[in-house]
């Protein structure tokens, strides 16, 4: 649509005054799912997809960066990002990237990979598959949660918002602690193919995808000191130069809210590594002024076509 790639171009021009969208995704589920109706799933991704290869210039995001910091981006720069390491990743959203002639930079939790689970996929798989009608609580000692009921949909969402909200912050070996003692609660048999394989994400790069670092526990990096930091971002990066044979030079901070999630040591931590490139979760567009190390991004979540580019639009313009 003509129309809507000229307003994209004016606010996002070429060139120093230009203005890069990074968009996130986490997973892209193969059909809906009943718990979660608003997860983005193959259908829409694909349809996703084909308004990012119409109306912007969708880049590696390691060439992105170095646009950005050179003031040569093209008009309508824009780069897809997925965190985590889903094992979806590869079997629903590469195909669906390919179609469509698009490349995205994939940021892997290495501590994952190989049949691992992340915590917050524990709590939500626990209480999904849980058969009670009332999950008791009172053993995990959770300050206001202690019967949940799990009868209907919106209580087992209530239920599993109310877990992660309440366990995210907590030290890493008190969390997985935790979410340990609320599987064995619930009673349910847990999914191990969740996250990529080694071999998955081998595959990723040798299909043209851009490899990140997401850390190896995604722990809260604000939460640690230096030392740890450094450690965890580190193995993270180690860990998928051996797997793919090639530099990794972009990171994302888990969680990512900036000031929150990590903090000004943090970055220093990731720029004494040599990234190029470092994504948060804190919403807007990047501009040549931007600090590469903290590069916003965004979510939009409009499913029709032209709330989709209105959002776009004014996430460039606000910012």
């Amino acid at each position: 649509m003509a129309v809507v790639r000229s307003l994209l171009s004016l606010v996002s021009p070429a060139g120093s005054g230009g203005r890069l969208s990074i968009l996130v995704f986490h997973r892209v589920l193969a059909l809906p799912d009943p718990l979660f109706p608003g997860e983005v799933d193959a259908v829409m991704f694909n349809r996703i997809c084909g308004w990012l290869a119409e109306w912007f210039r969708v880049l590696p995001l390691d060439q992105a960066v170095r646009h950005l910091r050179a003031g040569s981006l093209p008009a309508r720069a824009l780069a897809i990002t997925f965190d985590d390491g889903y094992a979806d990743n590869h079997l629903v959203a590469l195909p669906i990237l390919q179609r469509h002639g698009l490349c995205a930079t994939f940021y892997i939790a290495t501590g994952f990979l190989d049949g691992g689970r992340m915590w917050n996929d524990t709590v939500i798989e626990s209480v999904r598959r849980c058969t009670r009608p009332v999950l008791d609580l009172t053993a995990l000692q959770l300050d206001g949660l202690q019967q949940l009921p799990l009868a209907t949909g919106d209580q087992r969402r209530a239920a599993i918002s109310a877990l992660i909200a309440r366990i995210k912050y907590l030290p890493v070996a008190e969390r997985l602690q935790k979410v340990g003692a609320l599987a064995e609660l619930s009673g349910a048999f847990l999914p191990e193919d969740l996250m990529m394989t080694s071999g998955q994400v081998k595959a990723m790069h040798q299909a043209g995808m851009l490899i990140g670092a997401h850390t190896v526990s995604h722990p809260i990096l604000a939460r640690l000191d230096a030392a740890s930091a450094r450690l965890e971002i580190e193995q993270s990066r180690q860990t998928l130069e051996g797997l793919t044979g090639a530099r990794v030079s972009q990171f994302a901070y888990p969680n990512g809210v900036p000031g929150r999630d990590f903090s000004e040591q943090t970055t220093a931590v990731v720029r004494e590594l040599g990234f190029e490139g470092a994504v948060t979760t804190g919403w807007g567009a990047a501009r040549g002024s931007t600090d590469c190390l903290q590069l916003p991004r965004f979510s939009p979540w409009d499913r029709t076509r032209l709330r989709f580019a209105a959002r776009m639009a004014r996430n460039l313009w606000a910012s």
